[in-house]
Parts: C-alpha cells; sequence; structure tokens
C-alpha cells in the first residue's frame, strides 16, 4: 500500500512546443491541471502524502518571462485550490528554502497553508525553492550550530535528529517516486528520503499523465519485492 507518492513534474514545456504554442510557459497552465488529477487519483486510492517538485532552486536560472507566468499563475489559482482542496480535505504544504519565496508569494503561500490546515485525508507537498542537497546542507548547518551551542552532542547525531532538520520533517520517506518526461535521473529531488523508494520514469509528458499511468505504476508497485536489503 503506497502511502507518500512522489512526482517529478518534468516536460510541461517540451509538451507546449509538441502542441504549437509559441509562449512554452502554456505548458504550466495545461500541467496545474494534471495537479487536479493526481490528487483525485491520491484520494480514491487512500494515498496519504503527495509530493510535487514544483519549482527548484535552480530553476530560477530560467527566463525572467516564464518565472513571472509561474509565479503570476500560483496567485491567480490560490482561491480556487483553497476552494477546491478544502472540500477534498486535503492539506497545502510548500517545503524548501523560504528565504528564496518570492516576496509577493508569501502571503499568497501563508494563505494556502493557513486555509487548508486543519485537512486530515491527504497532505499535498508543493516542493518550491527546493533542491536536495541544500536541504540536507541547511540541515547540517542547523546540527553544527545546536552542536556549537551545547544543544545537542554531536554522538547523538543519528538518522532521527537528521530527520527533523529537514524541510521534509515529519513527513514519510516516498514508496514511489515517478518522474515523466523521459528523463532518467532524480534532478535533485529527495534525495536523503529516496533510499527505499520505487522510481518508475514515464516517457509522457506531465500535462499527458493520465490516471490509467498513474494505476499502472501503483500497481507495478505493488507487485516489486520490497525486502529493504534483507
Amino acid at each position: 500500500m503506497i502511502k507518500h507518492l512522489a512526482l517529478i513534474m518534468d516536460g510541461n514545456r517540451r509538451w507546449a512546443k509538441t502542441q504549437g504554442f509559441l509562449n512554452v510557459a502554456s505548458g504550466h497552465e495545461e500541467g496545474s491541471k494534471t495537479i487536479e488529477r493526481v490528487v483525485e487519483f491520491a484520494l480514491a486510492h487512500g494515498i496519504k502524502f503527495v509530493s510535487l517538485y514544483t519549482w527548484s532552486l535552480e530553476n530560477f536560472n530560467r527566463p525572467e518571462y516564464e518565472k513571472r507566468f509561474l509565479f503570476e499563475m500560483l496567485e491567480r489559482k490560490a482561491d480556487g485550490f483553497i476552494e477546491k482542496f478544502v472540500k477534498q480535505d486535503v492539506r497545502i504544504c510548500f517545503r524548501g528554502d523560504a528565504g528564496f519565496f518570492p516576496k509577493n508569494l508569501i502571503p499568497v503561500i501563508k494563505r494556502l497553508e493557513d486555509e487548508t490546515r486543519e485537512c486530515k485525508t491527504l497532505e499535498l507537498n508543493f516542493l518550491f525553492c527546493y533542491g536536495a542537497q541544500q536541504e540536507i546542507v541547511a540541515a547540517a548547518r542547523e546540527l553544527a550550530r545546536k552542536t556549537k551551542a551545547g544543544v545537542l552532542d554531536p554522538e547523538g547525531i543519528d538518522d532521527h535528529t537528521i530527520r527533523q532538520e529537514l524541510w521534509m520533517a515529519g513527513t514519510p520517506d516516498p514508496d514511489l517516486i515517478i518522474r515523466t518526461g523521459g528523463k532518467t535521473r532524480l534532478s535533485n529531488f529527495l534525495l536523503y528520503q529516496s533510499a527505499y523508494s520505487e522510481i518508475y520514469f514515464l516517457d509522457c509528458f506531465w500535462p499527458e499523465l493520465t490516471e490509467q499511468h498513474l494505476d499502472k505504476c501503483v500497481k507495478k508497485f505493488e507487485t516489486a519485492q520490497q525486502n529493504f536489503g534483507r
């Protein structure tokens, strides 16, 4: 049974090009519909956590018009997300380096999180301004500060104490990671948490991801042998 499904949403821009859109950012608009399909799938299958690689720290190197389009899209869709997800009992969480959150989006992010805080059926994590290597570095720095201050004994540092300092603290490791877009790499996504995750790579672009794709991945996961090194 899958408790946590994580997805790398790759292929929005390439999908837009295949559809003949002059503005490749239009793929992100179509891709937002896939998010709703994934949420509906998770709810139907009793999945408690969904994590979406929404915006990496490396994505800040993209063209200004694309960044502006994406951030404005989040602002524009916020109220609709709140209305829909509250009805579905879905809690929204943003995970990443809050120091990089665009200032105009901070009130939007706070509203999305506050308005859905009491929802309990599904936790939907938007990994935003996120990078797994940076997450681990940030955790190491915090542990070093606590050690230096005498709050933490270096001998007491273990997997549990590290996890407490990660941006994904409180969320179980993903059972299954799915990446769309045909690329076969994790691209700095949940590196610490993916040690025992099943990882499936799909050739379809993110806007093309269907319930059938997800169902096939889940069934494949359920038949995979999970021995965790034993």
